[in-house]
């Protein structure tokens, strides 16, 4: 439930249930033995999402998937580049799905990639990404081409435009740049934060690469007298903009009133967005902006400290 609604709502086009279930305290990620509880005979998949650039717990998880039958459908939009035990993100489960929306760590505008170690996949998804039409019809206007196609599925107009596609190739390039950027970042931030009164800090587990997508702070209810919302509004008034990430999938409209999901479903994921809160992090912020975020939060923690 710990998501955005992307991760969700394209199990929905296939008229499929997505099956939400609980996070765990640590990271905010899946929690693998709430996914053993939920799975069913109509089980077909597992969606894990990386959040914030955090690896889940994939051994345990691809664990699961073995013994249950079950694919395994990563949601990296956070996770470029992370790793898993030594192993890149992209490279594990059956399909991995990367976001290049504008606020990711590389960006295209808009668009993605998908990677997958099985031969079959990619062919399919070229197919349906551009109408269902033929793999013969992908060079119909090159020299080696043919004005001749054959539409052989139902397929969808998701592909990626050629000039968003250079862009993302010379993106590519410079992932690790980007990424070591966002580390220097959230060293500053642990460093700046790391006393801070009723302010809790993201950590990394130390079999993981993080990709520092995101910096989620969390406060402490019982160490401050104001919450998130109020929170966010003081850094607001500072002019420093924030974000959650995220508002928990079953308190949204949809979720609820279609798949019947109650607030009191998922309580980890519940606890948790009452006291997140998304600091500033990209790759072009200085060391003097990192150090007027924290100023800023510090003084706010201070000022209603309990």
């Amino acid at each position: 439930t710990m998501t955005f609604t992307a991760t969700a709502e394209v199990v929905l086009y296939f008229k499929a249930r997505p099956v939400l279930v609980d996070c765990g305290d640590e990271t905010g990620n899946i929690d693998p033995a709430a996914i053993d509880r939920a799975i069913t005979p109509r089980t077909r998949a597992i969606i894990p999402v990386h959040l914030a650039g955090h690896p889940c717990a994939m051994d345990e998880i691809l664990e699961i998937a073995r013994r249950r039958g079950l694919r395994v459908i990563e949601d990296a939009a956070h996770a470029l580049p992370a790793s898993y035990r030594g192993r890149r993100v992209g490279t594990i489960g059956d399909l991995t799905c990367f976001s290049f929306y504008a606020t990711k760590t590389i960006t295209t505008g808009e668009g993605g990639m998908i990677t997958t170690n099985n031969v079959e996949y990619p062919d399919r998804m070229r197919i349906m990404s551009l109408h269902g039409i033929s793999k013969d019809a992908w060079n119909r206007y090159a020299a080696e081409g043919s004005w001749f196609y054959e539409v052989i599925r139902p397929g969808y107009k998701y592909n990626l435009t050629d000039l968003a596609a250079a862009l993302g190739i010379v993106q590519l390039r410079r992932s690790t740049e980007f990424w070591e950027k966002r580390c220097r970042l959230a060293a500053l931030y642990q460093d700046g934060l790391g006393d801070a009164p009723g302010i809790d800090l993201p950590t990394a587990a130390a079999d993981v690469q993080h990709a520092w997508h995101l910096y989620i702070i969390r406060l402490d209810p019982e160490r401050l007298r104001i919450g998130r919302n109020e929170f966010i509004q003081l850094l607001k008034d500072e002019g420093i903009g924030t974000s959650v990430h995220f508002i928990p999938l079953h308190l949204h409209p949809f979720y609820r009133d279609t798949l019947g999901y109650r607030r009191e479903d998922f309580p980890v994921a519940g606890r948790l967005f009452e006291r997140i809160i998304s600091l500033p992090i990209y790759p072009k912020m200085s060391p003097r902006d990192v150090a007027r975020v924290c100023n800023a939060v510090r003084a706010i923690a201070e000022r209603h400290r309990r």
